[in-house]
């Protein structure tokens, strides 16, 4: 079992710079892939960006690449999402999701477990 609990959401201005963290439970953190996801108002669920589990592999969204980045601290239980140049469109719950399938992740169907999510709100 892993439970997943997103933080470091908020309000940030337009080109601003937000740092997410999502802390894990359990000792094989390591043994699973992670990613995070977003859900804006009246909009479905969309994947955001993942990284293996070892961490040397990094994958995202066309519409965060050059904007967003990625990492985890295995020795920590920890994944984080550094957003910066942040756009009013960037505004969503942000969920952190683990699966032992990268693929799965990628794909974001069919995940292990989910976070209850964060709110990132980009004002204009």
């Amino acid at each position: 079992q892993v439970q997943l609990v997103e933080s470091g959401g908020g309000l940030v201005q337009a080109g601003g710079s937000l740092r997410l963290s999502c802390a894990a439970s359990g000792r094989t953190f390591s043994s699973y892939a992670m990613g995070w996801f977003r859900q804006a108002p009246g909009k479905e669920r969309e994947f955001v960006a993942a990284v293996s589990r070892s961490g040397h592999s990094t994958y995202y969204a066309d519409s965060v690449k050059e904007r967003f980045t990625i990492s985890r601290d295995n020795a920590k239980n920890t994944v984080s999402l550094q957003m910066n140049s942040l756009k009013p469109e960037d505004t969503a719950v942000y969920y952190c999701a683990a699966d032992q399938d990268l693929r799965a992740v990628l794909a974001g169907d069919g995940m292990d477990y989910w976070g209850r999510g964060t709110l990132v709100t980009v004002s204009s």
